[in-house]
């Protein structure tokens, strides 16, 4: 592992008269001299970054805590002490998945507070100074992955321990728990000084697996658009908002609109699929820089990889000539119909409507069994039987700034202004492009756009561990969901909406072209015509299929227990006002004795 300090966080030892955050320093270098030095300090810093890699970095919120919600869940059957149970909302205080990434979010905290404590007592870093702008640099890089360690514990747990100094400063043993929206507020505070130390990418001379300015102000939005929504109030049990909130809607809006006024530095990507495959190769395919930041992946080890694409993702058989992978998430089958059937580009680049066969076919899956599509395989080099696949983890990009703005804008006008409802088509005419008369119109008082920015945020960041922490700020998880289970009954009996939707598909395998992603999808071998076509129309109705072609179950493959069954339903055991966050596992309670379990757990 890169970096100058090994850190351990001693949270799972049994006894309890340990510092929340412990440091072993093995290095022959002091910390104190580290800082005397800009290249020692910028070790100290990647050290810091190095905390977002691997199983338990950024990619376990990405593909395990931020399941499920209405875009796609976790593939398997139930159990409280795995996957499954977070994605069904029914994890155990003693779920392996809650601790890992847990104690890595708190390693990563205490060297970004070595790191921030160092800098400042640096001479480096001292007025006059001829590195004073390079250390300062530093310091606002180490601010921001602070704040997005702190955010991640904050989305997922609630109330936690702060500690906002180095551990060796530290003198009690058992550091205070502290409110949620305390946290995020020293955050807002954090990134205020950060955005004024920190370039801006072009002038940066590093890529975006590094923090600019455009993605501390993107996260510093991000930030107070979740402190102005719904946190969980532990007195109350309740889900409740601050009198307030307006206050930390108009941060997201300032921060929102400087970003969205420098095009020259961010903008969108004029093809919404280039922006997932840039994350797949060292060639880049986002000359823009829509994304903003990303965590980035490499040496094929646990620690600094990611099975982006081999876990999750098109799913390939091994026998295929890419190798094997995906198939850990699966669509929310109603999902697929939020799309407009023909015009919407990012349907198929974000669901995984097939999968690819031993022959290297494409064939398509069963409504119940697609995946997700914006980490494939097929799209990296690697090829064989090797798990990590050096795909980068998006945190940030530019089309999140532009709908921020738009939802800060008509929060805080009562309706939309010319600036929101053009932020909102600008992210429409991308999605649409070729099809723009399909656009859907925009509306222009408060509720409607409300209501059309949770579903362009529903479509725009399918996969991205975005939409669950929306419909939490929000406060419409449950509602959500009831409305996510009700049009699955509805689908699964040809109802209302989607009444002309096939019961069976009849598909024979296709040439995988490794193509554009609409094309691919279009290609597809189907019974009475395009795809496009096929999956919105009554069909035959029978199992049996034309001769030449193989069954394909669509609404057929839908039933009870897909929607509410106790193995494999959606969201099954979900109660609001309780499972917006998640239990602290069982081990970090015994470490300090000032925490307490979340509410219910």
């Amino acid at each position: 592992m890169a970096g100058l300090f090994a850190i351990t966080v001693a949270l799972v030892s049994t006894s309890s008269c340990k510092k929340y955050l412990e440091v072993e320093n093995p290095s022959t270098i002091s910390q104190e001299a580290a800082f005397k030095s800009t290249s020692y300090a910028n070790t100290a810093l990647i050290g810091v970054y190095n905390q977002l890699c691997g199983d338990n970095g950024a990619t376990k919120e990405g593909t395990i805590w931020a399941l499920s919600a209405d875009d796609f869940k976790t593939s398997g059957s139930y159990s409280k002490q795995d996957r499954r149970g977070v994605s069904m909302y029914g994890a155990a205080p003693d779920n392996g998945e809650l601790s890992g990434g847990f104690l890595q979010l708190y390693s990563g905290i205490e060297r970004a507070n070595i790191c921030i404590s160092g800098i400042r007592k640096s001479p480096l870093y001292a007025e006059g100074a001829a590195n004073q702008k390079l250390m300062g640099q530093y310091l606002g890089e180490a601010l921001a992955l602070r704040a997005w360690f702190y955010l991640t514990l904050v989305k997922n747990w609630g109330n936690v321990v702060a500690q906002w100094e180095p551990s060796a400063n530290i003198t009690e043993l058992d550091a205070p728990v502290t409110a949620g929206s305390t946290i995020l507020e020293h955050l807002l505070d954090d990134l205020k000084e950060a955005e004024t130390l920190v370039p801006w990418i072009k002038e940066a001379g590093y890529p975006d697996t590094r923090f600019t300015k455009g993605a501390v102000k993107g996260l510093r939005a991000r930030i107070a658009l979740f402190r102005g929504g719904y946190l969980m109030d532990k007195e109350s049990h309740t889900m409740l908002r601050s009198s307030n909130y307006k206050d930390y809607y108009k941060i997201a809006y300032d921060e929102c609109k400087e970003v969205m006024a420098r095009r020259d530095q961010h903008d969108l990507n004029p093809v919404y699929e280039n922006i997932f495959k840039s994350l797949h190769t060292a060639t880049r395919f986002d000359p823009t820089n829509e994304l903003l930041f990303e965590v980035g992946a490499y040496g094929a080890g646990s620690r600094t990889d990611t099975k982006l694409g081999y876990y999750n993702g098109i799913r390939i058989n091994s026998n295929s000539r890419f190798g094997g992978g995906g198939g850990g998430e699966l669509c929310i089958a109603t999902y697929f119909y939020e799309f407009d059937q023909i015009g919407d580009v990012r349907r198929d680049v974000t669901i995984g409507s097939y999968e690819i066969n031993d022959s290297t076919y494409k064939v398509l899956n069963p409504l119940n069994n697609m995946t997700d599509a914006k980490f494939r395989r097929s799209w990296t080099n690697i090829i064989g039987t090797t798990q990590t696949l050096a795909v980068n983890w998006p945190v940030l990009r530019f089309a999140d700034v532009v709908l921020m703005f738009a939802e800060a804008d008509n929060e805080l006008n009562g309706v939309p202004s010319a600036d929101a409802q053009n932020a909102l088509m600008e992210i429409r005419k991308r999605a649409f492009v070729g099809n723009e008369s399909r656009i859907p119109a925009i509306p222009t008082d408060y509720a409607g756009f409300f209501t059309a920015i949770v579903k362009e945020r529903l479509l725009e960041f399918g996969g991205e561990a975005i939409r669950k922490y929306d419909l939490i700020r929000w406060n419409l998880m449950d509602a959500k969901f009831k409305e996510t289970r009700a049009k699955l009954r509805q689908l699964m009996n040809g109802e209302g909406d989607y009444a002309n939707i096939p019961k069976y598909v009849y598909i024979k395998p296709a040439v995988y072209n490794v193509i554009a992603s609409g094309d691919e999808f279009t290609s597809l071998t189907t019974y009475g015509g395009s795809p496009t076509a096929v999956l919105f129309q009554p069909g035959l109705g029978t199992s049996t299929a034309p001769s030449g072609y193989i069954t394909k179950s669509w609404r057929a493959s839908l039933n009870e227990e897909y929607i509410t069954g106790n193995s494999t339903g959606f969201a099954t055991y979900f109660e609001p006002n309780k499972k917006e966050v998640f239990p602290f596992h069982k081990d970090i309670l015994l470490q300090n004795t000032n925490t307490v379990q979340n509410w219910g757990y």
